[in-house]
């Protein structure tokens, strides 16, 4: 597997035991699909910026007190996905299958992706190997509907498709969405939807949020889920998002809690002016990886 070097990878890590394909245990794929965007686009610029931007976050954790990409056992950044006549359902079949030799070498994957449709793809190869999944979305819109533009693989439906696959939905922040959408949350038994107004008046939501969420845990997080203030640079702003130490104090508790086997982030759309959406969403993803290192042995996986 072609993996990039420490000029080009995340972090910059340049010790090649620690960034090489064969030794991490931690596996960052880039997947800058970006063919539906609804509003703003540039979102396939956004892995690539997370990268680049992560270049400059700190090795060390100060919460956890440890340099997490040693004690996860290295970050391997592999090489980016090309999309080149590939969309719609091609597209994520191509998404499955790339996603699905990660799963087989036993890597711990961090997808960096464009559009929200890509999740698609992510979930459909992670439930092959857990077929008992929940996928826990932090999004300001719940993307349930059933097509967009005429065209059933839309960002804008990327839900509705995961909820045709039977897997237990928690969706966290949601505060923009259409009348389908919201009677399809309403008639389901599989979607648990925890709206921004709601977790405004409830101090204990993060709590309520956990008792939802059953087996194995995916986790897709589109950066419009947080707040503009905090993660401006994306392709559909809302405002009352999440902020950062609630979000954190929520993960935290989901990563000791549950076994997250896998996320990614998705839909930020980076701009000349500002760098502060993509490096808060590197900082984040270091932050998970840090989590997930507090549960997972430091031993090199098989290929």
């Amino acid at each position: 597997m072609k993996y990039l070097k420490t000029k080009d990878n995340f972090l910059a890590i340049e010790d090649e035991k620690l960034y090489s394909y064969e030794n991490s245990k931690v596996v960052i794929q880039q997947v800058p699909y970006e063919y539906t965007s609804s509003y703003l686009s540039g979102s396939h610029k956004g892995p690539a910026a997370m990268v680049k931007a992560s270049q400059f976050v700190e090795l060390y954790d100060e919460e956890l007190e440890q340099e997490n990409y040693i004690k996860i056992g290295g970050i391997c950044t592999v090489k980016t996905l090309d999309f080149k006549n590939k969309t719609n359902k091609k597209a994520v079949d191509y998404i499955e299958a790339e996603t699905t030799k990660l799963l087989n070498d036993n890597k711990y994957i961090v997808s960096l992706g464009a559009e929200h449709t890509v999740t698609l793809g992510f979930v459909k190869a992670f439930l092959k190997k857990f077929p008992k999944l929940t996928v826990v979305q932090i999004d300001a819109h719940s993307d349930l509907r059933d097509s967009y533009g005429n065209n059933k693989f839309s960002h804008a439906s990327v839900m509705a498709r995961v909820h045709e696959l039977g897997v237990n939905l928690v969706q966290i922040g949601i505060r923009a969405q259409c009348v389908e959408e919201a009677n399809l949350i309403k008639n389901s038994k599989n979607i648990s939807t925890f709206y921004a107004h709601q977790i405004r008046n409830n101090i204990n939501w993060q709590a309520d949020v956990l008792k939802e969420i059953k087996g194995p845990v995916y986790l897709t997080i589109d950066a419009d889920g947080f707040d503009p203030s905090i993660v401006p640079a994306v392709g559909t702003a809302e405002p009352n998002g999440l902020l950062w130490n609630e979000t954190i104090i929520f993960l935290k508790e989901l990563f000791a809690q549950n076994e997250v086997v896998g996320f990614d982030v998705v839909e930020i759309a980076p701009t000349k002016a500002n760098i502060l959406t993509e490096y808060t969403m590197a900082k984040l993803i270091y932050k998970l990886i840090g989590y997930q290192s507090l549960k997972t042995p430091n031993k090199k996986s098989k290929k």
